[in-house]
This record gives structure tokens, sequence and C-alpha cells, in this order.
């Protein structure tokens, strides 16, 4: 089980490149690939359930009937998958969900395996901090993989 945990799952990848500031006309060069084509999350606006609920309802926009709590996210982000693709990057990673009992890292990224693997379009999940901070990321990421139950392989139907 190590070493299944040492391994990201195919949709959820770390992104390490230097922080970059963005400003003036230069700001779009400025961004990355993945976050031009994705959905750019900060963590630092998500280190609280609450915090991350109202991050996500603001950045994809989730309808205003989200329930704000983990099922109501599984269901928003498969409904967000009927229509197409979803990169979602987050940016200073290392802050997501901080203030939160490990545990709830683990939910969050059972929310999300559950959902790339039952998704109707793809799901990518993007990690981005500051490559000083990467190990302590994968770190906390990895433990959280590995105290979690595997997802189910994919509906069917």
């Amino acid at each position: 089980m190590a070493s299944a945990a040492a391994h990201p799952p195919a949709w959820l990848t770390f992104d390490a490149r230097p922080d970059v500031e963005p400003a003036g006309p230069d700001a779009e060069t400025a961004l990355s690939d993945v976050e031009r084509a994705g959905v750019v999350l900060a963590g630092a606006a998500a280190r609280t359930r609450a915090g991350l609920f109202d991050a996500l309802a603001t950045a994809l926009p989730l309808p205003d009937y989200f329930g704000r709590n983990w099922d109501a996210l599984a269901d928003v982000l498969a409904d967000r998958l009927d229509t197409g693709p979803l990169t979602l990057v987050v940016r200073d990673a290392g802050e997501l969900l901080a203030e939160e009992p490990p545990t709830q890292l683990g939910i969050l990224l059972d929310v999300l395996g559950v959902t790339a693997a039952r998704g109707h379009a793809p799901l990518r999940v993007v990690l981005h901090d500051h490559p000083d901070r990467l190990p302590a990321l994968r770190h906390r990421i990895t433990t959280a993989l590995a105290n979690r139950a595997p997802a189910p392989p994919p509906d069917p139907h």
C-alpha cells in the first residue's frame, strides 16, 4: 500500500514552477498554460472548509443551491463534469484546508477521486506551490491518500 500512495492518482498532479507575480500588460503571459486552461483557486482562500466551499462556489461558479458540504460538493462537481472537462488549479496548495484536521483533506481527496472516476468528462486537479514547499505538500497529500479508501470503479452506465 505504501508504494501505491507514493504515486498520486492520474487526476492529481503537482506543479512546482516558481511563483511569478503577474502585473501590468504581461500578466496573461505570466500565467502557466495549465492556469489559462483551468479554473484557478487560491489555496489561501481555502484554509477552512467554509473558505474552500465559498472559493469553489465563486471560481466555478457553482449554483446558488450548493449546500456547502461534502455531499453537495460531490453532486455539483458531477453536474459540472456533465458539461465538459474541468481542470482545477490550486495555487499555494499547501494552504488548502491547512486550518482543518487532516481528515478533512482526505475527505476532499475522496470527493475529487470519486468525481474523477465517475464523471462523464475528465477532472484534473493541479496542486501548485513554490518548489521549496512542494515536498511538504507531497507528504501531506500522500498521507491523506494513504488514509482513505480507494475510489470505486467508474459506473459503466
